[in-house]
């Protein structure tokens, strides 16, 4: 895979582009209820071991049973993607797998809204989240008030 690092300025005045702000969250469901990652870092384990970047409270997961890496989109190296591979990374996998979406894989890229079950009541949802914000200008909608007349109630109460 390689990465093209050429730019593709078309002259545009900076203030009026749109920048793309992407979030990726994991939200985890175990043994101990519901839990948030927002995934910033370059790579995470994910288990039931104590020394686990995401730890699942389960006696039905591997204490090493994935692992979250992050990969920088092919034609964008501004932005990036996490792929899930089962087991420790290092090439063992967990016990009993990963199911994504209903399907039995050992490694996949992942999308918004993606599920992952671990095992029985353990499962995760990935979400991708743009944030598409304008430099140098500030969204109309952010300060639309509006004011009534408080004698206007009146008026329509006897309509």
């Amino acid at each position: 895979m390689t990465i093209d690092q050429t730019s593709t300025d078309c002259g545009q005045d900076l203030s009026m582009t749109a920048e793309i702000h992407e979030s990726h969250l994991l939200i985890l469901e175990d043994d101990q209820g519901r839990k948030e990652f927002t995934l910033e870092k370059p790579l995470y384990s994910i288990g039931r071991d104590k020394e686990s970047h995401i730890r699942l409270v389960s006696q039905f997961v591997s204490r090493r049973h994935a692992t979250l890496v992050r990969l920088p989109k092919e034609h964008d190296n501004r932005s990036y993607y996490y792929r899930i591979v089962d087991g420790d990374g290092k090439g063992k996998p967990s016990s009993n797998g990963l199911m994504i979406n209903g399907r039995k894989t050992p490694a996949h890229d992942l999308k918004n809204e993606d599920e992952i079950v671990f095992g029985p009541k353990v499962r995760a949802i990935y979400y991708l989240l743009k944030n598409s914000q304008r430099s140098g200008q500030t969204d109309a909608s952010e300060y639309d008030i509006t004011l009534i007349n408080p004698g206007m109630t009146d008026d329509m109460e006897e309509l």
